[in-house]
């Protein structure tokens, strides 16, 4: 396969070395550090000044990329991976942490619906995006606990000039992959607005046919999001936005050699009013109220279609906030308060659950000289259920000449156990495996032995002492330097995080499944190095490489290895092993890495798009009976995924485009869920 990928590139590169130069008519990698960018401070700041690792994702790459959901452009960078959870969702890894520590945002409101602890990231269509802004480590300082590993904004388009404008796409794909966008904008005077609709069906994908259960089953979803701007002055702007998202699909289990069936729906909805006030050319106000509710459904029945089990999740959130920002010379003062009130009904909890928060943030962005950019802000939130929490964050950028600067930041993170780590009880129908809560545990597994369900329990689990908060300090130092063709981005991270609470196994059923519940895990640290590099060779061709390498272990491993050094061989004899040999913790692979080839040829309208990405092995599971992962362990062998698409334009409002994601066709069954092989598709899009 390396061999494959390798002559690919070998002739694709030597295509484009006898194309002669005309103007290139995408961004480049230094028009886009010059980018003005908010979710990092909260503030309009320019991409190249900040003191803080951040990555843009700039609606162009997305339309070359050929891609039509968030999950789909966010496992392209580098970075971030994505994670199935026990439940299929993908969940984004950053740094070493998990996506609990990840918060979704859309035009800087957040998202909701962790229905098993990660954001279903498929259900955001990509068709109306303007950029995607990427923050990287703690920002609990600005966005609270949920910001603890990061921030990930998506915004929107919006009128710009006095016109009616808009586009619109269908795009088919492998598996009868359907997707319809329209995107309308129009703005007169004071009044615009904005109108986007997303449909979305697929067949779902098989990798195992000896089984009736597909990976994914067959489902369709439609999106529709209207936003309203007026402004009533110069000086007093209102914007009004709404979202509704709607899905169904399929549920199919099987349960005791029973075949089952049912419907699995999603229903989202949000709603944003926001006034922005200038009260001066010193004093700026934003006034923004938000509310958003998700619910999910399911049922399954018989094979007499009688009603055998149900699920629903429901799940309310309301946030009022008040930011102001004060220009004081060449600084700015943000300071902002607000109240977040949420209410979650589930059917795997005993109870409806509700609470609210209070919460104000300041921070003081400084530029003491044309050189220095200090960044100082701390955020206190009141919480109704939890201890109060205060996280701080200090950023600093050098601007050594004019291309290029050295920036760190520090900063600290909270976030207490959710309710779903309290109070859990779900077992999966068609899988058969089990997912209790902290609080709930022992007696639930009291019970499931009682009733001959438990096979054996992991010796030396017990639920004796509470499920305690987790609270993390984040650093980061890096560089950044562009000139002529080339742009370089390094950033160095650590993080250690105090009592992280993550999901073990306690115990296995008669079934063969596994019983997981959370647990807090003393003292668990990532660290590591991340590169981004551009070059543009030609104004045609331009070529980027990004790596990262991490390391994540358990500190309580590392300091007491003792208890851990013996395992049991492939001969079930005992061997012990070395310090050395632990490898670290579960899903994390030390090395990925990814080469991004962008070609372009105006004579004939036509772009490539090639990206190359790599995956080190990582272990999902202890295998050998030490409960740790350690290199004698079985592992998920390192892949590579190749994506392409090339892209034709015809005049000014018609582009074609084609490709293939998964070029190469690597599949691990057994092993990767959310791998499903080569799918080809076209797509046409008409501009006016």
């Amino acid at each position: 396969m390396k061999i494959k990928i390798t002559l690919f590139a070998v002739l694709l590169l030597s295509q484009v070395s006898v194309s002669q130069e005309v103007k290139k008519d995408s961004v480049s990698a230094n028009e886009l550090s010059e980018v003005k960018v908010t979710t990092a401070t909260r503030t309009e700041r320019v991409l190249s000044s900040l003191p803080l690792p951040m990555t843009i994702i700039t609606s162009e790459a997305i339309i070359k990329s050929g891609v039509t959901r968030l999950n789909e452009i966010l496992s392209e960078q580098t970075g971030i991976i994505l994670i199935p959870d026990e439940s299929g969702f993908e969940g984004i890894q950053m740094q070493g942490l998990d996506a609990a520590y990840t918060m979704i945002l859309i035009d800087g409101v957040p998202l909701v619906g962790r229905s098993a602890g990660v954001l279903d990231l498929s259900r955001v269509s990509v068709g109306n995006i303007e950029r995607i802004e990427i923050v990287k480590g703690a920002s609990s300082a600005l966005y609270g606990s949920e910001a603890m590993g990061g921030v990930i904004n998506v915004i929107t388009k919006k009128p710009k000039k006095d016109m009616f404008s808009g586009s619109l796409s269908y795009r088919y794909a492998t598996f009868n992959t359907n997707d319809a966008n329209t995107n309308l904008l129009w703005k007169k005077k004071k009044f615009s607005a904005n109108l986007f609709a997303n449909f979305y069906s697929t067949d779902g994908y098989d990798l195992d046919k000896s089984t009736p259960l597909k990976n994914v089953e067959p489902f369709y979803n439609f999106t529709i999001q209207p936003k309203i701007y007026y402004d009533f002055s110069e000086n007093l702007k209102l914007i009004v936005s709404n979202r509704f998202y709607d899905m169904k699909m399929d549920n199919v289990a099987i349960i005791d050699s029973e075949n089952y069936k049912g419907d699995a729906k999603e229903k989202e909805w949000n709603s944003q009013v926001k006034f922005e006030h200038k009260w001066s050319s010193k004093l700026y106000s934003e006034y923004e109220f938000y509310t958003t509710n998700y619910k999910n459904d399911s049922f399954l029945n018989d094979a007499n279609n009688v009603l055998y089990e149900s699920a629903y999740y429901n799940q309310w959130l309301l946030r009022p906030e008040i930011r102001t920002t004060l220009s004081i010379k060449n600084d700015k003062l943000t300071g902002g308060l607000g109240l977040n009130y949420e209410t979650l009904d589930r059917t795997y909890f005993d109870k409806k659950v509700e609470f609210n928060s209070q919460y104000f943030f300041l921070q003081y962005d400084c530029n003491p000289t044309e050189r220095w950019n200090i960044i100082a802000g701390f955020r206190y939130d009141n919480h109704s259920v939890y201890a109060s929490q205060f996280s701080p964050k200090l950023a600093v950028n050098f601007k050594i000449n004019e291309n290029f600067s050295l920036k760190s930041s520090v900063g600290y993170g909270y976030k207490a156990p959710d309710f779903r780590q309290l109070y859990f009880d779900f077992t999966n129908p068609s899988v058969g495996y089990t997912v209790l809560g902290y609080n709930v545990a022992e007696a639930r597994l009291n019970q499931l032995q009682e009733q001959g369900q438990i096979l054996s329990r992991v010796d030396g689990v017990n639920f004796n002492n509470p499920l305690e908060a987790e609270s993390s300090i984040n650093f980061n130092f890096g560089t950044f330097y562009k000139k002529n063709k080339l742009r370089l981005d390094v950033n160095a991270f650590y993080n250690s995080i105090e009592n992280l609470i993550d999901a073990r196994v306690v115990a296995q059923k008669t079934n063969g499944q596994n019983v997981f519940s959370y647990f807090n895990i003393s003292q668990i640290f990532t660290y590591g190095l991340e590169f981004n590099s551009t070059y543009d060779f030609t104004k045609q061709l331009s070529v980027s490489f990004g790596y990262q390498y991490l390391t994540a272990k358990d500190k309580s491993v590392v300091d007491n290895f003792e208890d851990y050094q013996y395992i049991r061989n492939s001969d079930l004899q005992t061997v012990q092993i070395k310090k050395s040999d632990y490898f670290g913790l579960y899903n994390r692979s030390k090395h990925t890495a990814n080469v991004k080839v962008a070609y372009s040829i105006p004579k004939i309208k036509t772009d490539i798009n090639l990206r190359v990405f790599y995956r080190s092995k990582y272990g999902m599971f202890d295998t050998n009976g030490n409960q740790i992962l350690d290199k004698y362990d079985k592992f998920v062998s390192d892949y590579f995924i190749t994506n392409l698409s090339i892209s034709k334009y015809i005049g000014d409002k018609f582009m074609l485009q084609a490709g293939a994601n998964n070029l190469l066709d690597f599949t691990d069954p057994s092993q990767i869920s959310n791998l499903a092989g080569r799918q080809l598709f076209a797509r046409i899009q008409y501009n006016f």
